[in-house]
């Protein structure tokens, strides 16, 4: 991980290159297909306390990724000196996140997730490496592998839970997450700073139902232990 956040610290773009990266970036991002739905339960039993604690701790959790990806994006766009702290925090995140499902789909599923989550964040740095250096090239390569990675995030997720989290939607939400911070990862490095306020309600808004998709499929998976 040392070696992309030292590589993140390239030179600024030139606004020739900027401009021809960001129709890039965009024309990538939005060619995975349509945005994740919200995945809701309609349930008319009153709801638990063990219930609410799970959805509001997911939610905390994944509040948490996006909060410490956005102070990842700031820092690497202005060359901060809290980089390498915040990119630390970030992946201590994904380590919490793994725990989460650990008592429910076991200590080598949860094992799994936090890996593939870290493996997310890595190469995300990656992606800013190449996007802050105007070398579209490596940003593409480093695209592709940013969404088969999302691709294995959600398979993953489907093969645990199939009757909650399917495949599809899985993928959809996944690859929706990945459009969104692609799209505030732009507007920062452009300087472009209604889009990237407006980007990051957006994934506020995807992560909480991102949040609530996955603890209402394990609520469902297991409801004796949510009573």
């Amino acid at each position: 991980m040392k070696s992309s956040a030292v590589r993140i610290r390239s030179a600024p773009l030139a606004l020739a290159g900027l401009i021809a990266l960001l129709a890039a970036l965009v024309t990538l991002a939005f060619s995975g297909g349509e945005p994740a739905q919200a995945h809701a339960t309609v349930n008319n039993a009153p709801v638990t306390a063990k219930q609410l604690t799970l959805r509001n701790d997911m939610r905390q959790l994944w509040e948490d990724h996006i909060v410490w990806t956005r102070m990842v994006i700031v820092s690497f766009a202005a060359d901060l000196p809290d980089l390498n702290p915040a990119i630390g925090r970030l992946l201590e995140n994904q380590g919490d996140i793994g725990d989460a499902i650990k008592p429910f789909y076991g200590d080598a599923a949860g094992n799994q997730l936090t890996a593939l989550l870290r493996d997310h964040i890595i190469i995300a740095a990656d992606v800013l490496a190449a996007a802050k250096a105007g070398d579209t090239e490596a940003l593409s390569g480093a695209l592709d592998r940013w969404y088969a990675n999302g691709e294995d995030i959600a398979d993953f997720l489907a093969a645990a839970n199939p009757a909650n989290w399917p495949r599809s939607e899985m993928r959809a939400m996944m690859r929706e997450h990945l459009d969104l911070t692609t799209q505030e990862a732009v507007a920062r490095l452009t300087g472009d700073w209604e889009a990237d306020i407006d980007a990051y309600d957006e994934i506020h808004r995807q992560i909480l139902e991102m949040a609530d998709m996955l603890s209402t499929g394990i609520i469902s998976d297991f409801p004796r232990r949510f009573r």
